[in-house]
């Protein structure tokens, strides 16, 4: 059976227009169970991983709001922690779908740990902003007390910045894989993974990082060996000139064309840049096949009728 890596974006999660609450994000995820139901009917032996940008936001918020009660978590631990959140609640979901479809399958979600390197140049330059806004003179005092980084953000107020490291390993992969083998729907690397070095004896800890959960998804399709990793993001399919005249849907692409386009400046590192490459590093180095869509749309993407397939000839 063939193995398909799926990512899911953590703002279709929590979306845009929402509070955030527990039903919301139970609702959002429901609606997305059928398509990837869809794609395990489809001959799939499916592995998700997902965002969680706007938790591990709202975890930093609720550190700084009650610091003087409880002592805050590290945004490593921060990620462990909304990792197994959101396992909890893709994985009831999706359990009580499936049930409702009549089709049995056993599910698991991993705490899932991936090793940067402690020599990565993200650490002297981090450019991450994470958690709430700050004051001018808040920010300063936080960079005294705390050593954090501090940078402006649109005239919003300050945020704090962390390094967003390369993924290298992800600890857990034989378990994704031996799961997966084992007929299992298996939940894993959330937020990219919590993002862990290795120290003086050989040991490893965790760091203040935030992984791109793209890259980090690219590496696990890898590492398992997968046929088919499927980004779910904000459109249907990849266009070049983006929201020009002359912009152009893109329904397939291979990897010399796809270098191409990247070295144009059609896919920025703030926008698809980060998704792009991921896609690509896994197609070029495998063989295999990425395709790029809405949620909505993966179903007729899986038909070849709509989002953007990756192809390495």
């Amino acid at each position: 059976m063939k193995t398909a890596v799926i990512a899911i974006g953590g703002n279709a999660i929590i979306k845009e227009t929402q509070k955030g609450t527990l039903g919301e994000q139970f609702q959002n995820v429901w609606e997305a169970c059928d398509p990837i139901i869809d794609l395990m009917e489809a001959g799939y032996q499916v592995v998700l991983t997902h965002g969680n940008g706007p938790h591990v936001g709202n975890a930093l918020i609720k550190n700084e709001k009650g610091k003087e009660e409880v002592p805050a978590y590290t945004m490593d631990a921060c990620g462990a922690e909304t990792q197994g959140l959101l396992g909890y609640v893709i994985k009831q979901s999706l359990e009580n779908r499936l049930k409702e479809r009549n089709i049995e399958k056993k599910l698991v979600s991993l705490v899932t740990q991936v090793v940067v390197s402690k020599e990565d140049e993200a650490f002297l330059h981090p450019t991450k902003p994470v958690g709430p806004f700050f004051s001018e003179e808040e920010a300063k005092r936080l960079e005294e007390s705390m050593g954090y980084v501090m940078h402006e953000d649109s005239g919003r107020g300050y945020r704090r910045v962390v390094a967003s490291p390369k993924p290298m390993d992800i600890l857990e992969k034989d378990a994704v894989k031996d799961l997966a083998n084992a007929g299992y729907l298996v939940i894993a690397a959330g937020g990219g993974g919590i993002p862990v070095v290795k120290n003086a004896l050989g040991h490893h800890e965790g760091v203040e990082a935030v992984i791109d959960k793209d890259y980090a998804s690219a590496l696990l399709a890898l590492e398992i060996d997968a046929d088919l990793l499927v980004f779910l993001t904000g459109v249907e399919q990849v266009a070049i000139n983006f929201v020009k005249e002359n912009q152009e849907s893109i329904a397939l692409m291979d990897v010399a064309t796809t270098k191409k386009h990247l070295s144009d400046g059609q896919f920025p590192k703030g926008s698809m840049g980060p998704m792009i490459e991921a896609a690509l590093s896994f197609v070029e180095t495998t063989g295999g096949e990425a395709l790029i869509t809405t949620m909505d749309a993966l179903t007729r993407a899986l038909k070849g009728e709509t989002g953007t397939r990756m192809v390495k000839h």
